[in-house]
């Protein structure tokens, strides 16, 4: 033992567990009077912020909630799903967000796979909630929220307890619960598993902190910023900005859905300047009628991740005055864990070179430790030079526990001391990644491997194409081939062949989709294309 350690101990002087339930204190300790959340003609300052979390804690408390017991959420972008991400994990509990767009069926096996003691849920989704309800073999707590900006005609009751008037039997001199170490669990997300059930992901407070905190320094953000909460907050906790946003005092403005003018209107009512939002939601911004927009009073930073986003779309937000930066991540890393992090000589490019730049994944955010591109099967990083294919490898303190009573899973995806994101990519010779395809969605044909966002990026470029989406379809000869799903742009009519006249001119004869079909794509909430359902469509085509 050298003299560094000798008699210097960590204490409660030197040493306090990292939570980002710290940063709602700070700034209720500072700034109380400082706007913190706003939803419609609901407002709340930093102290009535805390005071209700406080309070919602403490009524948690009261009803058994305490360390390690789970809290699920099924709510809109509204102020209670915000408060949730600070009242459960005060109490010691774990915060379960829940998907909005989830069937009965799979939010029962949530409710009992996660051990759910109190469900908080909107009454707009009172249907599916219920019949989950009736399937599932344990008494759960329900508290619902009556949302007064809710379609009034959707709505019924589904608990005895409602959000209100619990939080009002709450005491506002509660002391909330430090954790008592920094790897306790403060929240669990379920995948969006296209097989089998989804697998729950388990967040530790020290990883919310330190992804709050390098999501500032990657983004450049601000003090006093106005963030506008398009990302659903159930999606990776909204990518932590419940927390990043009162690190910073920044105020957050809630969307309860995705409108496009009502996005425009509260841009310049409240001078927002961040948002993030999956490449679906750009393509609806710069797709929207000039009725529905309103000219930027400032430029405004925008997140964009998902699907990886066809270079066409930074040029049409830019022209808007959006600035859009690409990252990258997944559920089981916080969210974003890489970002297209803007080197200045690359200002002296084309714009189109630019916008292919700006749609790589590109490098590690300050708080991920190592993003390497590695053959899975030998765990040796591949090649420097744009062209060899790997698996995207994470390591890191944010990279998830683990998968909640899933210990084959959580090894499995931890193989050789590195996250397997399930990605393939390239590494370019200046050490920035691009995504090729998922391991399940590239195509091979005869033998080559065919990248389907590479067809899709081109396919983008034609000015009738909104979406394009590419798959595999099985082939005599060719074992598959790459068909494609297109959702038009209005008033702007294409097709088949001259898209695939325009895919020749800059692909290989063996990259052209054999087919192309017109239709609406189906999506997940959050935007991403399920590319699962148009593979089923692709059998059936002759």
């Amino acid at each position: 033992m050298s003299n560094y350690e000798k008699n210097l101990d960590k204490n409660n002087a030197n040493f306090v567990p990292l939570t980002p339930l710290s940063f709602l204190q700070r700034a209720k300790d500072i700034y109380p009077n400082y706007e913190a959340l706003v939803y419609e003609d609901r407002k709340y300052n930093w102290s009535e912020v805390y005071k209700r979390c406080i309070k919602f804690a403490s009524a948690l408390e009261k009803i058994g909630i305490g360390k390690g017991d789970t809290v699920s959420v099924l709510a809109f972008n509204t102020p209670e799903i915000f408060e949730a991400h600070y009242s459960v994990p005060m109490t010691g509990g774990v915060l379960n967000t829940i998907n909005i767009r989830l069937d009965a069926k799979t939010i029962a096996y949530i409710l009992e796979h996660s051990e759910a003691k109190v469900l908080i849920v909107d009454r707009q989704l009172h249907v599916e909630v219920k019949k989950a309800i009736k399937t599932i073999n344990k008494k759960i707590t329900i508290i619902d929220i009556n949302d007064k900006y809710a379609d009034q005609s959707k709505l019924e009751k589904i608990g005895d307890l409602e959000y209100e008037e619990f939080l009002n039997t709450g005491d506002e001199n509660y002391l909330w619960k430090m954790p008592e170490d920094e790897w306790q669990a403060i929240s669990l997300s379920y995948t969006s598993g296209t097989t089998g059930n989804p697998k729950g992901v388990v967040y530790h407070h020290r990883g919310s902190y330190l992804m709050s905190t390098g999501s500032a320094t990657a983004w450049n953000m601000p003090i006093r910023l106005n963030f506008l909460t398009v990302v659903p907050m159930f999606h990776c906790n909204g990518w932590c900005y419940p927390w990043t946003v009162p690190m910073l005092n920044g105020k957050t403005i809630c969307l309860r859905n995705i409108d496009i003018k009502k996005i425009f209107e509260l841009i310049d009512q409240h001078n927002v300047t961040h948002f993030g939002g999956a490449p679906i939601v750009l393509n609806m911004i710069t797709g929207a009628p000039e009725s529905d927009r309103k000219e930027l009073k400032q430029k405004v930073y925008v997140l964009t991740a998902g699907a990886p986003p066809p270079s066409i779309i930074f040029k049409k937000m830019k022209s808007l005055g959006f600035e859009v930066m690409h990252v990258y991540g997944l559920t089981e890393t916080y969210g974003h864990v890489t970002q297209c992090a803007w080197n200045d000589e690359w200002n002296e490019f084309e714009e189109e070179k630019q916008n292919e730049i700006k749609a790589r994944q590109g490098v590690r955010y300050p708080n991920t430790e190592g993003v390497s591109i590695m053959d899975p099967e030998t765990m040796k990083e591949v090649p420097k030079d744009g062209k060899t294919i790997g698996e995207i490898m994470i390591r890191g303190n944010v990279v998830m526990k683990g998968y909640f009573k899933d210990k084959e899973a959580t090894d499995k995806a931890m193989k050789g001391g590195w996250f397997h994101s399930g990605d393939l990519a390239v590494m370019h010779p200046d050490g920035y990644v691009k995504i090729q395809d998922r391991s399940k969605d590239i195509i091979i044909s005869g033998g080559e491997n065919i990248s389907s966002i590479e067809i899709e990026n081109t396919l983008s470029k034609h000015p009738s194409v909104s979406i394009a989406a590419v798959v595999s379809k099985p082939h005599e000869k060719w074992g598959e081939v790459p068909c494609a799903f297109i959702e038009s742009v209005a008033d702007k009519p294409t097709t088949e062949k001259e898209l695939i006249e325009f895919c020749k001119e800059t692909l290989a004869n063996f990259k052209v989709p054999k087919n192309i079909i017109f239709c609406e794509l189906p999506k997940t909430s959050t935007g991403k294309i399920q590319k699962f359902e148009l593979r089923k469509k692709a059998k059936e085509i002759d």
